[in-house]
């Protein structure tokens, strides 16, 4: 005991083990989300301020560690990419294919062409023109790409459902394609007019992304067919899981070896295997889903950890805030004329733009590829304003898609009928005015009673309303066995003690709880201590009214993809 006190006053938080760190960081990661989601902020950046804490701040998480928790990062894109390539249903293109092109034309090009052009004439300040030129066309392609992690992780959180965020899910999804074939044609445009690259080493470069593109397609195109041959072929919920998550790693892995793109091949993957095989697949995507939030939150704690803004002075602000001013205008009006084009829904009109803020990991990988190929102080200049940037986006990001979804009416509509049970107190959706018996009603009138109701429990209260116990329709049934008594038995004689018992403010999954573990099919609602009854919660009842609340919003956003202006 007083080694291990020792010990632990010797610990230095600056030097932690790896297991450690991880630990602190998930756990921290859930305290801090939950903290940000009381205020009414979503949790992802909960998270984010959690890693800037223990990083920048405290340096509990060294700037080494990202390299360690690499693995984890990979596998957290991996699971997002899965899990978003699951969204991506064939009915979504049949129903919004060419409006999905074109607003995701629209957007990527607008935000491409306003970031670079105002970047391009704040560089032209420090910079002469062909170097302020290849910079600004390189952070314009940069500023396309969306992160669909952190998109998304908001519309889940919120159980948004509706036109909006079927519009902004699919284009996140494919946000991150052609920000890469934006990056890659202004990369060579800029080189070749600056005079920095010839054309044979252009075309290796759209040689280049073209495969890291098409070969991340197939690769999780094979990924999928595999893992339904698979799951076609087993039953169990835990094998299913443990293949599920194998073939996620694997698709990572091979896609690191391959030098491809980890989240599209990952979305590929998803979204070819729901499209195959609609019905084997729910489970696995439930079960994937299931195990992976914490895997989320230490993927955006690690984000937090690794932003460092220290290079931020006063010129290299003006580029800054260009490339944020660039990001924002393109993106909302883009996304606009795209959506007024093609003629989509109004709340995609009104609201899209302003979801597609957040850059994440395929920002960053674009950002790592341009500075490579840039040295000295535009490099510094490039990094820094791009890191600013997603700083920015990932604080502001999420606040904006909540808003963007609640005004769209489309937050919540997404429900389970486990998540209501969650929301849900008891006096919510009890029975409040159930048929009761009086202590001395006689059969012939509890039979009366029965006649009258379809209930098959009954509470049994005294004069002042007070409960006393519960008759079941089994029990009448069983007193008619004893036939030369029956007529002689008051409610009193026949009713069965009260096993169990909740009051109106119980929240609903505690009162299910109750019920399971004593096996019972309804509970009474008290007030008070005196007991005094105030309704009954019959569980088949509770069931009918959870399967009609869910299935009237799931109506309620599926009419909305109708409604245009």
């Amino acid at each position: 005991m007083f080694e291990f006190l020792e010990n632990f006053t010797k610990l230095d938080i600056h030097h932690l083990n790896a297991v450690l760190i991880i630990g602190l960081a998930v756990f921290a990661g859930v305290s801090g989300g939950k903290i940000f989601r009381k205020l009414h902020i979503p949790q992802v950046i909960g998270y984010v301020a959690i890693g800037i804490i223990l990083g920048p701040v405290l340096k509990i998480i060294p700037a080494d560690f990202t390299q360690i928790s690499e693995p984890f990062s990979l596998f957290a894109l991996g699971i997002i990419g899965f899990v978003i390539g699951g969204e991506l249903k064939k009915d979504i293109f049949v129903k919004y294919g060419m409006q999905v092109f074109y607003i995701l034309l629209f957007e990527g090009v607008a935000a491409y062409v306003f970031a670079g052009v105002l970047c391009f004439l704040t560089m032209l300040v420090f910079f002469d023109w062909h170097i302020a030129l290849a910079a600004g066309v390189v952070l314009g392609a940069i500023c396309s790409a969306t992160d669909p992690a952190a998109t998304c992780n908001v519309l889940w959180e919120y159980k948004s459902r509706g036109p909006l965020t079927t519009m902004l899910i699919t284009i996140v999804a494919l946000d991150d394609a052609l920000a890469m074939i934006l990056y890659i044609t202004s990369v060579g445009v800029a080189g070749v007019l600056t005079g920095r690259y010839g054309q044979g080493e252009f075309m290796t470069m759209v040689i280049s992304a073209s495969y890291e593109i098409f070969g991340s397609l197939a690769m999780g195109v094979l990924m999928g067919l595999l893992l339904r041959w698979i799951i076609s072929r087993i039953s169990d919920r835990e094998m299913t899981l443990i293949f599920a998550v194998g073939s996620i790693i694997a698709t990572v892995g091979l896609a690191l070896n391959l030098k491809l793109d980890v989240i599209l091949s990952s979305m590929a993957f998803g979204a070819t295997l729901v499209n195959i095989a609609p019905r084997k697949s729910a489970a696995s995507f439930e079960l994937v889903q299931a195990f992976a939030p914490p895997v989320y939150v230490l993927f955006f704690v690690m984000i937090g950890a690794r932003l460092n803004l220290s290079g931020v002075t006063a010129g290299v602000s003006l580029v800054v805030a260009a490339y944020i001013i660039g990001t924002v205008a393109g993106k909302a009006l883009g996304s606009y004329w795209g959506a007024v084009y093609s003629k989509a829904a109004k709340n995609i009109r009104r609201y899209l733009g302003f979801c597609l803020y957040q850059q994440g990991t395929v920002a960053i990988a674009l950002l790592v590829m341009a500075c490579s190929k840039f040295t000295g102080q535009v490099r510094d200049v490039m990094f820094t304003t791009v890191i600013a940037g997603l700083f920015t986006f990932q604080l502001f990001g999420p606040i904006l898609v909540k808003t963007c979804i609640k005004k769209a009416g489309e937050a919540g509509l997404d429900v389970t009928e486990d998540d209501l049970i969650r929301r849900y107190k008891v006096r919510e959706v009890m029975d409040a005015e159930p048929a009761t018996i009086k202590e001395d009603t006689t059969i012939d009138e509890i039979l009366n009673i029965f006649s009258r109701t379809d209930s098959l429990y009954y509470p049994v209260v005294d004069n002042e309303n007070r409960l006393t116990g519960i008759i079941t329709v089994r029990a009448i049934k069983e007193t008619f066995a004893a036939q030369s008594i029956a007529d002689w038995l008051l409610a009193c004689d026949v009713a069965r003690p009260i096993i169990e018992k909740v009051n109106s403010d119980t929240p609903l999954s505690v009162a299910i709880e109750k019920m399971k573990d004593n096996n019972l099919e309804c509970i009474p609602v008290v007030s008070g201590e005196d007991d005094t009854l105030v309704g009954i919660l019959d569980l088949r009842t509770l069931n009918r009214k959870l399967s009609a609340e869910v299935l009237k919003k799931h109506e309620q956003a599926d009419k909305m993809a109708a409604i245009h202006a």
